[in-house]
């Protein structure tokens, strides 16, 4: 059993000590954003103006220290060429303060050139986790509605890749049951690490983010049956647990150990 994954580690915490955001909102509407239905289940947002990202002053003008750990950013929203900017300058803060970050994003060309760009001076504190969790553009579509295709996300793994940046993969949710495809896609451009996970939760998003409709809940529960399926769960084990790259969220840890795998 890998060392890190002995005591299950939940969430965003199985990436990173901190969690650095400032942006209310994000363009992509992805159907089973966590962050989303929980602005909306606190009334800071409604399904509908999620869109809009938004700006948060006091967390964009605060003074950034060396925190203990990696940083993660963002973890609530994204990066997205709407506010460029004022993510490199948050970026700049953060590398100048000597922290290590992991930039998780599903990515837009444009920002990732700009980033790798303006900090080719920092490959030692950067890992890039890139959201991908289908090589089938129109399945990304469906569940992430406004966020990049495939072809993109393809294209920044290699671009990070080729300019020597450390570089990661985030399979969470999984959305295509052919992971012998995506992770074989991929991982060639990977230095870093490859983390699988379910689609936590999803018909409670679904609904309070407002994809309560037929068809969402139908797909919904098709992807929810192949990744429970015992079948796939073991092939997953068997497959790829051991291989040096894969990191377990702890949604299928948990499956594991409650086999008595792990």
């Amino acid at each position: 059993m890998k060392e890190e994954e002995k005591q299950i580690k939940r969430g965003a915490n199985q990436w990173s000590e901190i969690k650095f955001n400032f942006i209310k909102g994000c363009p992509h509407c992805c159907k089973y954003c966590y962050s989303r239905c929980i602005s909306i289940r606190k009334g800071y947002s409604t399904p509908t103006d999620w869109k809009d990202e938004v700006i948060r002053e006091r967390d964009f003008n605060k003074k950034i220290p060396k925190y203990k750990g990696i940083v993660m950013f963002p973890s609530s929203h994204d990066i997205t060429p709407i506010h460029l900017n004022e993510s490199i300058q948050i970026l700049d803060k953060l590398l100048r303060s000597d922290n290590m970050l992991v930039i998780v994003s599903k990515p837009h060309m444009e920002c990732i050139l700009k980033i790798c760009e303006t900090f080719s001076g920092y490959k030692d504190k950067i890992i890039f986790r890139f959201s991908i969790g289908s090589t089938d553009s129109q399945i990304l579509k469906f569940w992430e509605p406004n966020a990049p295709s495939f072809e993109e996300r393809f294209n920044c793994l290699k671009l990070a890749h080729s300019l020597g940046f450390q570089t990661s993969v985030s399979g969470e949710p999984l959305l295509q049951r052919d992971i012998d495809n995506l992770f074989d896609t991929l991982s060639p451009y990977v230095n870093e690490t490859f983390w699988i996970g379910k689609a936590n939760h999803l018909l409670y998003r679904l609904k309070m983010n407002g994809y309560g409709d037929p068809n969402t809940i139908e797909k919904a529960n098709e992807l929810m049956a192949w990744q429970n399926d015992p079948a796939f769960i073991r092939y997953l084990f068997e497959k790829y647990f051991n291989n040096p790259m894969i990191r377990f969220k702890e949604s299928y840890l948990e499956e594991f150990e409650k086999r008595g795998w792990i």
